[in-house]
């Protein structure tokens, strides 16, 4: 399965320079408002080490990484649904995005173009404003649209209309759709809507060098944001991550040790957003390649052969299995079968993190 964000925040919070550091796209990025225009798009692969842990014990011809894809579009302000700033025609570029990422500022001072001050929290409520705007629009067309089939009694169509109806109502009373229990009935509904505003957002706290760990006041009110809202949060600093992805491996590592940072932005990005979305990783590894593939918690091994083929999932017979961790400690997967390590696993069997599987699938 392949895995998406959008990046949104108000303009000069640093989303473009952060899309950057965590892509190489090499988009544009200034200090003044409305820099990014078009949507910068880019893949980015996942930070793995258990794919070189894997290839110490397994020769192979190549590595492939999970991946994530980034889009950052225009800043959005306060009136962006009716027009203010470039308005909020954007926001089409991420609604088929699996998670929102939401940049805010949380430093003072720097060159950045900003007449407010700097209040994360008033910046998120913009945002969230603007993406339940966005959202009724939707709603309300959605609603004229199956209106007319709903008054001949179709019960799909009533169905649909009164779920739409309730969903916009929710927003007219200021509640985030995301907040919102919904049944597997209605939750069906709603998805080819791609509601902003019931997607999965990781608030982005973008702080200064001095305060990496993100444990001053303004980070601190985002991070209590996050709690409130059943959302995920994490201290970032954009510039540094920029020039982290500027350097060679060497000068990046010692640079790193200098600032007692021991892991990327870009792996400490996507395990945050894997953890908001529930996702976790198995490998398959051979002389061919060894490739990590993404799947959510809780699926069963069918599912996770589907993910590499969709008629796998069907023609599952079983799959064989160990760990990473069982790899490291016998050094072959001739020791790991010798050692009664190696599983056969059915139909039934929950994958776990970190899975290695041979797949047996029928005609």
């Amino acid at each position: 399965m392949s895995v998406s964000c959008g990046i949104v925040g108000l303009p000069n919070v640093g989303k473009s320079t952060l899309f950057n550091a965590i892509t190489a796209a090499g988009a544009q990025a200034g200090n003044f408002p409305f820099c990014t225009i078009d949507p910068n798009v880019a893949v980015a692969p996942v930070p793995d080490p258990h794919l070189e842990l894997i290839r110490q014990h397994i020769e192979s011809k190549e590595i492939i990484p999970a991946s994530v894809k980034v889009v950052d579009i225009a800043g959005l302000i306060a009136g962006a649904s009716t027009g203010e700033g470039l308005g909020n025609k954007f926001l089409a570029n991420i609604r088929e995005t699996d998670a929102i990422m939401q940049v805010v500022r949380c430093f003072e001072g720097g060159q950045v173009v900003r007449e407010d001050p700097v209040d994360p929290i008033a910046d998120i409520e913009v945002i969230e404003l603007e993406l339940a705007l966005a959202d009724s629009e939707t709603l309300n067309k959605a609603i004229d649209r199956v209106a007319k089939k709903a008054r001949t009694g179709d019960k799909d169509a009533v169905f649909e209309q009164q779920t739409f109806e309730r969903a916009r109502d929710r927003i007219d009373e200021g509640v985030s759709l995301r907040t919102v229990d919904y049944t597997p009935k209605e939750r069906a509904a709603l998805r080819p809507l791609c509601l902003l505003s019931m997607k999965r957002v990781l608030f982005v706290a973008n702080v200064s060098v001095d305060d990496l760990d993100g444990t001053s006041e303004l980070p601190q009110r985002v991070a209590q944001r996050a709690r409130e809202t059943g959302s995920e949060w994490l201290p970032i600093c954009a510039d540094v991550e920029s020039e982290l992805r500027e350097m060679d491996p060497a000068d990046c590592t010692e640079f790193m040790a200098d600032l007692g940072v021991t892991e990327s932005g870009l792996s400490r990005l996507v395990n945050s957003v894997y953890k908001l979305l529930g996702l976790q990783t198995y490998y398959t590894a051979g002389p061919k390649e060894i490739r990590a593939w993404t799947i959510h918690a809780g699926d069963l091994a069918p599912t996770a052969a589907g993910v590499i083929h969709t008629d796998f999932e069907k023609a599952f017979i079983r799959a064989e299995v160990y760990s990473v961790a069982d790899l490291v400690e016998h050094g072959s997967e001739a020791a790991i079968r010798a050692a009664g390590k190696l599983r056969t696993e059915g139909r039934d069997y929950v994958m776990r993190p970190n899975d290695v599987c041979h797949f047996l699938i029928g005609k």
